[in-house]
């Protein structure tokens, strides 16, 4: 007997694509990964000495929930940030990086479909992959959003048709959004929250760029949510260590919402999921409590953003973003792009039709390629000229 595999239609995922797309062949210069979004810059200072002072905490098991410390130190850093203030006992959840939760939040949070028409995931399109997987998890059915150019590279939700949006239980929306880079603007957040009220969804909040912005700090979610007043069930937000303190290797994030949201997925995770060890717990809590490391990254990806803006002037559509560290970059076909640039350069960039699906007769990433500015300044400053030289002269 056969079963069916729910995720037998999935596509490859976007990094042994590019392996399968570019290793066969040959680099045209020193090689220079451009592709995926892991931070280099330098860690805090003072992990080494908080991770040895708590060495013995990998010897037991740690909290479920997060240790009061750690659960404290967010909530601070939610209030210093963002103004809003919530109990960490009730309203915050730590995780293994932001991935385990907006995946765990669907299983958590999103009904069964009773027999009945299965439930819509909202995706913007492009975006994070675990976002549609989560959706297929929970037998959802993911609508793709386009977020283009003509949309300012968010998604418009208030567009779709009302059966879509009156069958919909959850919206997945990033902000900085990956791989665009635009930033979701407090009016965006209330048309949005707005909107999920009318139609009774949740809005899942993915914010793990929020604290690498150009001009100014993007508003969250949380923050939007208490000033209008909002059902505090109706937003969750997921933040992580990974971006703001160039600590991706640590799997440090948490996500925040109301209590019985909150509540929900502590259930699940005590049944499925996996506790962070005590001492990395402990270095969280530092990092959540220093903003100096944070300025001091920030401070690089201005450099950047700005060495960006020198190497593409004049060029339409080649300017730094306003959030996050990725160069979304148009060209005529993003797979031929990226083939051609790392045979002629040894530049690895990523196409992006691979963070997208074909939806509505197209696919919204097939005329981009994205380009992480995640490397010391010479390196990118090399990355960026041989790109420009290579698909813009």
């Amino acid at each position: 007997m056969q079963y069916p595999v729910r995720f037998s239609n999935l596509p490859p995922y976007a990094f042994p694509r590019l392996r399968a797309l570019l290793d066969a062949h040959a680099p045209g210069g020193e090689v220079i990964h451009m592709t995926i979004g892991e931070p280099r810059h330098d860690p805090p200072p003072f992990i080494g000495d908080v991770l040895a002072a708590n060495l013995p905490g990998f010897g037991v098991y740690p909290p479920n929930d997060g240790t009061d410390g750690l659960r404290d130190a967010i909530a601070g850093w939610l209030h210093r940030r963002y103004g809003v203030t919530v109990d960490p006992a009730t309203a915050i959840l730590p995780l293994n990086g932001t991935r385990e939760g907006l995946f765990n939040a669907a299983i958590a949070l999103c009904p069964e479909a009773g027999g009945g028409p299965p439930p819509v995931v909202l995706t913007p399109n492009p975006f994070y992959q675990v976002y549609a997987v989560a959706a297929l998890a929970v037998a959802a059915y993911p609508v793709y959003v386009p977020a283009t150019a003509g949309t300012g590279f968010l998604p418009d939700y208030a567009a779709l048709p009302r059966d879509v949006l009156d069958a919909c239980v959850a919206a997945y929306i990033c902000s900085p959004a990956n791989p665009q880079g635009a930033v979701a603007s407090a009016e965006y957040w209330r048309d949005l929250i707005e909107l999920a009220e009318r139609h009774d969804f949740r809005i899942l909040a993915d914010e793990c760029y929020s604290e690498i912005w150009r001009d100014a700090p993007p508003p969250g979610a949380l923050q939007v949510a208490r000033d209008m007043g909002a059902d505090p069930e109706r937003v969750t937000v997921f933040h992580s260590l990974s971006k703001r303190s160039n600590l991706p290797g640590l799997r440090v994030g948490f996500a925040a919402g109301g209590p019985r949201t909150i509540a929900a997925m502590k259930q699940l995770r005590a049944y499925a999921g996996a506790p962070i060890p005590l001492p990395l717990q402990a270095v969280a809590e530092a990092c959540w409590r220093d903003e100096a490391h944070v300025e001091a990254s920030r401070a690089r990806y201005a450099a950047k953003f700005a060495m960006a803006d020198r190497i593409f002037a004049g060029i339409p559509g080649c300017g730094a973003p306003e959030g996050g560290f990725f160069l979304w970059l148009p060209v005529e076909d993003g797979e031929a792009a990226a083939l051609r640039l790392w045979r002629e350069t040894g530049v690895r960039v990523l196409p992006g039709a691979y963070l997208s699906r074909e939806a509505g007769g197209g696919n919204p990433g097939a005329g981009y390629i994205r380009v992480a500015l995640v490397t010391d300044e010479d390196e990118t400053e090399r990355g960026l000229t041989r790109l420009r030289n290579c698909l813009y002269n």
